[in-house]
């Protein structure tokens, strides 16, 4: 069930290449919830929007691609009229999918160290690791991203082989402790996280999936970590504001 959903998610993603409206049939067409807050709902909606895409001759390359549960996520690149990063999350019943979420943004970089957002490390292990990362991701959102514990960096980052991939920062944790603390023009940190919406694993590989603010704007926070040895080790991410609520073109919200 695990392979056969990803490959459907793969065929369902590739169809913004082609056009094809045979790839959205993964879809209820009876149950579709989606969050990207610019597609209208169900799989017409987004059966249009690939027809649309497809005339600047896109292409997708889906670099990383997970299954938690009923969940497939995938970590993937596009090439539209811009280059852009972004995270996809499907939640599945049965042999269909029946909820959607994402959060894109323009590449950037290659940051101070040399990475792109989306080069590292691909391959899942430590599957018997998937409940431990997860649990220990979400404690670290909690602790250093919400209530900022910034002291607590040591406990979860890897200083020795800590690799960073936001387009902006480095390698290390010392970048990434200036980053978080960084206050905006109006003396706030610049970085808020106020809630965790959802934590999604496989293996050494965790999806967070937060909400915050970003130099005092509504903001939807997706960080990819990658485990190994109980510590954070890589990180991946993508930032994307939240459009006002009257811009929306359905009712079911970013998150």
């Amino acid at each position: 069930m695990t392979t056969k959903r990803k490959q459907l998610i793969q065929k369902l993603l590739k169809g913004i290449e082609t056009g094809n409206a045979d790839s959205v049939n993964v879809i209820n067409p009876k149950k579709y919830i989606q969050h990207n807050p610019q597609t209208h709902e169900g799989r017409e909606g987004l059966a249009a929007l690939f027809k649309r895409l497809a005339e600047s001759n896109p292409r997708v390359n889906i670099v990383r691609i997970f299954s938690d549960g009923d969940y497939v996520f995938g970590h993937t690149e596009y090439d539209f009229s811009t280059r852009r990063i972004g995270f996809e999350v499907f939640r599945f019943e049965g042999d269909y999918t029946v909820e959607h979420w994402d959060n894109i943004q323009p590449r950037k970089g290659p940051n101070k160290s040399g990475h792109s957002m989306v080069d590292g490390t691909t391959e899942v292990a430590d599957l018997e690791k998937t409940e431990t990362n997860r649990e220990f991701v979400k404690s670290f959102i909690e602790e250093v991203m919400i209530i900022q514990q910034f002291e607590r960096l040591n406990a979860y980052i890897d200083e020795a082989h800590y690799t960073e991939h936001n387009p902006h920062l480095a390698d290390g944790i010392a970048a990434l402790r200036s980053a978080i603390t960084d206050k905006a023009t109006d003396g706030d940190l610049k970085v808020r996280y106020k809630v965790n919406h959802r934590i999604l694993a496989e293996g050494n590989f965790v999806l967070s999936v937060s909400e915050g603010y970003f130099d005092s704007v509504h903001t939807a926070f997706y960080d990819l970590f990658r485990i190994s040895n109980g510590k954070i080790v890589e990180h991946w991410d993508t930032t994307e504001a939240v459009p006002p609520q009257s811009e929306w073109k359905n009712d079911n919200g970013k998150f």
